[in-house]
């Protein structure tokens, strides 16, 4: 195969939306962090998201965690639990903020925070404490729906405030209802490699206006009403530029065609893998409908599922007897560069390994697609491994650990098309040994 198959990229709309508002933009000298592109982009994330929201556009997700955590009232010495089976953007600024992650595993149908596990460590930091962590941050890992309701019970029986890191789930429901929407704020990502794009970027839902408010001012410097800069609170330059927020306008005209590929590849992947001894595709959980009230839980005419994932990335798991070509040599050298194109400057690794990796077999087809063209990474691994989190507090059950040894990510964007889907399959086939 000539061209080379990432795991996810966005795509402009066919009709050349984002260059139309990217030109008005230079055309009326709009080349700032606000606009009419940005209210503009705001507007149809509202109308998008539903509920009554407000939102708020960001340079990032990241900023958009940030800004959250500020507004639930975290400071330094407060703790605040997260999901541990996650990127590291959803944890980092809780330190951002001299206040401690306190991880949670993960439960095995969703891949997502474990509510049994999350009251146990509700119940166990008050205990050990003597106060309430001042936040949960649930995950939409790769796309899949949380068990939100049952978060959110937990959430309001103890009232602490949920932030939904849906940075990965845009466009996935629970009950038929937007992620994003359940908690008291709601966190967005438009990276380069998600659902839809703005290069890079991110957006904040907030419950009401007078929230909004406030994000917006902590996200312009926190600058108050006088005719010079005068400020009472720390604030931050995470506005969105108004170029940024003109590719947003134009991606949102192709949002639904985006989620409605990913779903369409995911199926690809099931039925093309569903005979291949030793590798399972993960998805959501069926058969289950939306009942409210003993009566089917109707959505613009169609029956709402209780998960219905946007499938932002279709993942694997391998059978750990599984064979793979090459397995043999698998971390036998170092990793000079970093998997997956991360920006930045990186370290060349010291050791070929550490005390927390993907079995062999893993690493193996990684190495295999890779040679054939195709971008996969293992999933990520879970925060309370990494070495950055050693001294945090961690409610494991063993889930994410084992999740994180046997997968694997497939390619999922709008650029694969269904004869690459047909090709990673083959690929994968032609890898495993016997």
């Amino acid at each position: 195969m000539a061209k080379r198959i990432y795991l996810c990229l966005a795509h402009m709309s066919e009709t050349g939306m984002e260059q139309k508002y990217i030109q008005e933009a230079f055309d009326t000298n709009w080349v700032v962090p606000l606009g009419p592109n940005v209210n503009g982009f705001e507007q149809d994330l509202e109308s998008f998201v539903g509920q009554d929201k407000r939102v708020v556009a960001l340079s990032s997700g990241t900023s958009a965690v940030h800004l959250a955590l500020i507004a639930c009232g975290v400071v330094p010495g407060d703790e605040v639990i997260v999901q541990s089976f996650t990127f590291c953007a959803s944890s980092h600024p809780i330190t951002y903020l001299g206040a401690t992650p306190v991880f949670v595993d993960s439960e095995e149908e969703t891949w997502n925070m474990d509510p049994d596990l999350l009251e146990v460590a509700i119940k166990d930091r008050i205990a050990k404490t003597g106060k309430k962590p001042k936040a949960i941050v649930p995950v939409a890992l790769y796309g899949m729906p949380y068990q939100i309701d049952r978060i959110m019970e937990i959430a309001d029986r103890y009232e602490i405030p949920v932030i939904e890191d849906a940075a990965e789930g845009f466009g996935s429901k629970f009950k038929g209802q937007v992620l994003g929407t359940f908690g008291k704020y709601g966190v967005l990502s438009f990276n380069g490699n998600k659902m839809i794009t703005t290069s890079g970027g991110g957006a904040l839902i907030t419950p009401d206006q007078d929230s909004w408010r406030e994000i917006m001012m902590y996200a312009t410097q926190y600058r108050e009403s006088y005719p010079y800069y005068q400020h009472e609170k720390i604030g931050y330059n995470y506005r969105m530029s108004n170029i940024c927020a003109g590719i947003g306008r134009g991606q949102m005209t192709v949002v639904n065609d985006h989620i409605a590929h990913h779903k369409h590849v995911q199926k690809l992947y099931e039925e093309l893998l569903a005979d291949t001894k030793g590798i399972t595709v993960h998805s959501q959980p069926k058969g289950q409908c939306s009942m409210v009230n003993g009566q089917c839980s109707m959505v613009n005419g169609q029956c709402s599922m209780v998960f219905d994932s946007n499938y932002w990335l279709c993942t694997i798991t391998l059978d750990p007897e599984l064979k793979i070509k090459g397995q043999e040599n698998a971390y036998k050298t170092v990793v000079t560069g970093a998997v997956g194109g991360a920006a930045g400057v990186i370290h060349v690794a010291d050791s070929a390994t550490t005390d927390c990796q993907p079995n062999e077999n893993v690493e193996a087809l990684r190495v295999y697609m890779d040679k054939a063209g195709i971008e996969a990474r293992p999933v990520w691994k879970p925060m309370h491994k990494q070495p950055v989190y050693k001294q945090a507090p961690a409610y494991v059950n063993g889930v994410s650990e084992a999740i994180f040894k046997v997968g694997m990510c497939l390619p999922a964007g709008p650029y694969v098309t269904d004869e690459d889907v047909k090709y990673i399959v083959d690929t994968i086939k032609d890898a495993i040994v016997g």
